[in-house]
């Protein structure tokens, strides 16, 4: 099996002269971020010049001699949070995001080291210490599934927790049968399969919720921030707001939980699994105004409660290690819902029509609507399948990550020794 990529997160517990330093570091990080920001704006504004990666890159020695704080923080994390900033700008050429903006400390969660170089992870999945440079070894608490070679290591402080976020690269033993399985998601069940079976949302989710909403309603009864009017939060509104933070993270955590579970149960039995394309983020949009804004909104929550863009990324990935297939039928073109899983008729239903009944007189089958959109996904994963090719990985002229990143640089030295590189494999925009 090749070698995969997988994430592990562990629990750190620094000193509090440790966890001083760890602040510091991201601070500085905040500000070498914003700092980013600001000169690519400031060149463009006044001088009409387009601030690349690598002119960035380029000035650390010189900023460092500036600002000596920042000679402990190790370049291959400075350069990790310049291209942080790249990243940003690059969504906003592209036009997938807005332009990037000046981060708060209470928004800046951490940085990343990039390689090897500045830390080591002194654990073989189980526990361990985290050996930070220039700040000493830090213990850590986790369990990873898989652990292999560690490639890649982000430093995230969270609810004011701080916690290590490892990449590794490993070859995970997963095991899965010879079935076949179509699913279709919803909000009442979960999960119906194509065998007729229907997976349930659990009770304590909703339980959950309604904790929340009851907490919810005593925090909207303090005093909230305002930017705007120069509004400080109060001491009440600040412990409120902690408690309803511990609710939800608590409510996320049981439905991952969940989701694992229920995700390893069905790829332990079926090596192919046909699911259903959905645009999530569409699907939970707010309703326009005057168009029954309520009720979009309980539907909205419902969907978001099960988690439907969770479930196919956890199918996907679980099936790629036990070697299987998870293929994903274009719900817009297939309608999977409306077809007949006998005779492919296309039958118009509405929200509230449970059952499948086929318009072809012909045909006449009756069935469960969820499992006959199950049984629809199945039957064109399966004709999919047949003809599933291995996908080529294309190479780009823009910079990737920091990992492609890294291999230009040394494809540039290998074939321009003396450094004279007429053609640069990375430009600006």
């Amino acid at each position: 099996m090749d070698m995969l990529t997988r994430r592990i997160t562990f629990r750190l517990y620094p000193t509090d002269s440790q966890a001083a330093t760890l602040y510091q570091w991201r601070k500085l990080h905040q500000l070498l971020y914003n700092a980013a920001i600001s000169n690519r704006k400031t060149q463009y504004q006044n001088f009409g010049h387009s601030v690349n990666y690598f002119e960035q890159q380029n000035s650390l020695p010189d900023f460092k001699e500036v600002w000596p704080e920042y000679k402990a923080l190790g370049s291959h994390a400075l350069q990790a949070t310049l291209k942080r900033v790249d990243f940003a700008f690059q969504r906003f050429f592209k036009g997938l995001g807005g332009c990037p903006k000046f981060k708060s400390i209470r928004h800046f969660s951490g940085w990343t080291y990039p390689c090897i170089a500045g830390w080591k992870a002194d654990s073989d999945g189980g526990n361990g210490y985290l050996n930070l440079s220039k700040l000493g070894r830090v213990q850590m608490r986790g369990q990873a599934r898989t652990w292999g070679t560690p490639t890649t290591c982000t430093i995230v402080y969270r609810h004011e927790k701080w916690y290590a976020s490892i990449t590794v690269q490993c070859e995970p033993q997963r095991t899965t049968g010879s079935g076949a399985v179509g699913i279709d998601l919803g909000c009442k069940d979960a999960i119906t399969l194509s065998t007729g079976e229907k997976i349930a949302k659990p009770a304590f989710i909703k339980a959950g919720q309604a904790k929340v909403k009851a907490v919810s309603k005593n925090l909207r009864r303090k005093r909230a921030p305002n930017c705007t009017k120069k509004i400080k939060a109060s001491r009440r509104w600040k412990s409120e707001r902690k408690i309803v933070s511990k609710l939800q993270r608590k409510v996320a955590r049981q439905r991952e939980d969940w989701l694992h579970k229920q995700t390893s149960i069905i790829v332990s039995s079926n090596s192919l699994v046909g699911g259903e394309q959905l645009n999530v983020k569409g699907m939970t949009s707010k309703a326009k105004k005057g168009k029954r804004k309520a009720q979009k909104a309980g539907l909205n929550r419902s969907i978001l409660e099960v988690g439907f863009g969770m479930i196919g990324q956890m199918l996907s990935y679980k099936l790629a290690e036990a070697g299987g297939f998870y293929i994903e039928a274009p719900t817009r073109q297939l309608k999977s819902t409306q077809r007949c899983v006998k005779c492919w008729e296309l039958t118009p239903k509405t929200l509230s029509d449970r059952m499948h009944i086929c318009s072809n007189p012909k045909c006449g089958h009756i069935e469960d609507r969820d499992i006959n959109a199950a049984q629809v996904n199945l039957v064109w994963a399966q004709g999919a399948g047949t003809v599933l090719l291995d996908a080529e990985s294309t190479s780009s002229t823009k910079c990737g990550s920091m990992r492609q990143l890294g291999a230009k640089k040394r494809q540039k030295r290998t074939t321009f020794p003396d450094g004279e590189n007429p053609n640069s494999a990375c430009g600006g925009e």
